[in-house]
C-alpha cells in the first residue's frame, strides 16, 4: 500500500472531508486555504482563497455543489465548489470551528469558540437554494458548555444536534428548540477534551477521539456507550470504515511537545481497530508530526491522513486489507 503523498499546505492539516461519490477530497489547514483534491490519484484541484485566518473544519453539499468552511477569522464561508467562488460569509464575535450541512442541505450548523468574554456557541444557518438569497441570520442558537466545542453534527433525521469539546461531555440537543435532550455519561465518557467525531455511515453510531489517549463508539439515538478503543497517545482524529468492522485513530503528541520526545516517525502512525473486538489490527506510517485529520473514502477503499507536517498522504487499500483476520 504506497501512499500518494499531497503537499499543497504550507502549515498543519485540520480536517479532511470527502465528497459523498468519493471522487474529490476537501483538506482544511491552518494556511487560510481549504483545497480540493482528485481522490484517486491526489491531484490538485482548486483553492478556495478568501479566509483570513486557519480554517478548522468544512462541509460538502450532496450534489458536491456547495462547500462551507468555519474558520478562526471569524466567519464561516459559503463557496461553488466548481467555480471557487465565495458567495456568502456568515461573521461572528469569535472564531468559527465545526460546520456540518444538514441532510438535505438546507440547514447547517456552526459553533463558534469562547472568545473575548463571549462564550461558546452551536448555531443553526438556513442555507438558501439560491445563493442570491442567503441571509446570515440564525434559525437558532444554543449556548451552555463551557469550553470550546470542537465538533457538532446532526442527528438522525436532522431532529437533534450532536456536540462534543473541551469539557467532555457529549451533548444531544433538540435542533428545533435547543433544548439539551442527553447527554453522555460522566463516568463512562472522555475524561480529557474530544477532539474529533465521527458518524458511521448510516448514521446509528458515532465515534470520539479524546486527548485522554481513547476513542469511544456511542450509539447515536440513546447515547449509549458501546465500545472503547485504547491506545497510547492522545488521540486527535477518529475515522469508520464504511465498508469492513474497522475503525482508525491518529494522534500524537501536542505540536508544541513535539521536540523533546522521541524522534522515531512511528509515534505518527494511523492506528486501526478491529470495531467489534476492540483489537489493534495494524497501524500506518508516515507522517513527521501529530495526524490531525482523517478520513475514509465513502466506498471504504482508500482512506486519506493529514499531518502536523503539512502533508495529505492518501492511501489505497491493498486486496489483503480487507481479508484480515484476527
Amino acid at each position: 500500500m504506497r501512499p500518494i503523498l499531497m503537499k499543497g499546505h504550507e502549515r498543519p492539516l485540520t480536517f479532511l472531508k470527502y465528497n459523498r461519490e468519493g471522487d474529490l477530497l476537501f483538506s482544511c489547514s491552518k494556511d487560510h486555504t481549504p483545497t480540493v483534491w482528485f481522490a484517486d490519484n491526489g491531484e490538485r484541484l482548486g483553492t478556495y482563497r478568501g479566509h483570513n485566518g486557519a480554517v478548522w473544519s468544512c462541509d460538502v453539499s450532496r450534489d458536491s455543489m456547495l462547500l462551507i468552511t468555519g474558520s478562526a477569522d471569524q466567519s464561516a464561508m459559503l463557496w461553488n465548489v466548481h467555480t471557487g467562488q465565495r458567495f456568502f460569509t456568515f461573521n461572528f464575535d469569535s472564531p468559527a470551528r465545526a460546520v456540518d450541512f444538514a441532510v438535505g442541505d438546507k440547514l447547517a450548523v456552526i459553533t463558534t469558540d469562547p472568545f473575548m468574554g463571549h462564550t461558546s456557541s452551536i448555531q443553526v444557518k438556513r442555507i438558501a437554494t439560491d445563493p442570491e438569497d442567503q441571509t446570515a441570520e440564525s434559525v437558532l442558537v444554543i449556548k451552555g458548555p463551557q469550553g470550546r466545542i470542537n465538533r457538532a453534527v446532526w442527528g438522525p433525521l436532522n431532529h437533534t444536534i450532536i456536540s462534543a469539546g473541551e469539557d467532555t461531555v457529549i451533548r444531544v440537543w433538540d435542533s428545533e428548540t435547543g433544548k439539551l435532550l442527553n447527554e453522555s455519561d460522566k463516568e463512562l465518557g472522555h475524561k480529557k477534551p474530544i477532539t474529533s467525531l465521527s458518524k458511521s455511515a448510516d448514521g446509528s453510531h458515532f465515534i470520539t477521539g479524546s486527548l485522554d489517549k481513547s476513542a469511544k463508539l456511542w450509539d447515536t439515538r440513546t447515547l449509549t456507550l458501546i465500545k472503547t478503543y485504547v491506545t497510547e497517545r492522545p488521540v486527535n482524529a477518529v475515522a469508520m470504515s464504511p465498508l469492513v468492522d474497522h475503525v482508525v485513530l491518529g494522534g500524537g503528541q501536542d505540536a508544541s511537545a513535539v521536540t523533546t520526545t522521541d524522534h522515531r516517525a512511528g509515534k505518527f502512525e494511523a492506528k486501526f481497530f478491529d470495531k467489534i473486538l476492540q483489537e489493534e489490527i495494524g497501524g500506518v506510517k508516515g507522517h513527521f508530526g501529530p495526524i490531525n485529520a482523517l478520513a475514509f473514502n465513502p466506498n471504504g477503499k482508500s482512506f486519506s491522513s493529514g499531518g502536523e507536517d503539512g502533508y495529505i498522504r492518501l492511501h489505497h487499500f491493498d486486496a489483503d486489507y480487507f481479508n484480515i483476520k484476527i
